[in-house]
């Protein structure tokens, strides 16, 4: 069964969109993150709310936020492993800088801009909180490309000394820990606060239903073929993480994983 909105943490996307989407929320996180201050953000009007759509195909971002330097953040929490997140992170860099161009920009309008993904796991393995990349010149590293673009993959399960103290105790409070300082104190506060919000209850409840519907509309006839399919157009959509997929088809987490290997998006 679906997590329990009353249990949900930080660390569950949901109720992490819910907290970023407060400012004062996600203005520290992402000085915290960065290293640097950040006088003022702002949530673009397209973004405010959380999309509760489970047939669309577009990406749906978890927090999208720009500041005052006109830059743009896209921060995601992953709380599951295979799923293909490196090309996860190029794909939201190009929706940003599609959407940015939609709106009549010319490319070289583009906002410098930075993909953050929050992972409970350590997705490269070698211990460190965080792992930074930017384009590079192969040749000569020391050369950057100059593109005005990040990916940061955040690690809650770090071992190095490798970040600040308040970036390390917050990366530990999302892992589970105890809050062990006055912002982490103030995230499990919001937290215990938006557990007893009746609304973000009924949008969570909401959501969870049409993830159900959605799979049920793919296998109500019964048939395995049917049921493949369904189950790799919830791979595809990427809304969900694998254990989930094999909770609503009935098949094992093995078979999942498989068809996820044999799945290559377009």
């Amino acid at each position: 069964m679906s997590k329990a909105f009353e249990e949900l943490q930080i660390k569950d996307d949901f109720m992490f969109s819910v907290i970023m989407r407060n400012p004062k929320f996600c203005k520290p996180f992402l000085e915290r993150v960065l290293g640097m201050k950040i006088s003022h953000i702002e949530y673009p009007g397209s973004q405010e709310t959380i999309d509760l759509s489970a047939e669309a195909k577009s990406v749906r971002l978890d927090i999208y936020v720009e500041d005052e330097e006109e830059a743009v953040y896209n921060i995601e929490m992953q709380a599951t492993t295979n799923r293909n997140l490196p090309k996860r992170t190029r794909y939201y860099q190009g929706m940003i800088d599609l959407n940015i161009l939609e709106k009549g920009k010319d490319y070289k309008d583009l906002k410098k801009s930075f993909v953050i993904f929050v992972c409970v796991f350590d997705l490269f393995g070698e211990g460190r909180h965080i792992y930074t990349f930017e384009n590079r010149c192969i040749q000569n590293p020391d050369l950057g490309l100059g593109d005005d673009t990040a990916k940061i993959i955040l690690n809650t399960k770090g071992t190095m000394d490798d970040v600040t103290p308040e970036l390390k105790r917050l990366l530990d409070f999302i892992d589970g820990k105890a809050p062990e300082d006055e912002f982490t104190r103030k995230l499990d506060e919001a937290v215990q606060s938006a557990r007893k919000n009746e609304k973000w209850r009924l949008d969570y409840m909401t959501l969870q239903m049409h993830y159900q519907e959605k799979y049920e509309q793919g296998i109500e006839q019964g048939i395995e073929q049917e049921k493949r399919q369904s189950v790799m157009r919830m791979i595809e959509d990427g809304d969900l993480p694998l254990e989930k997929i094999a909770l609503y088809s009935g098949l094992t987490l093995e078979q999942v994983s498989e068809l996820e290997k044999e799945f290559q998006p377009a």
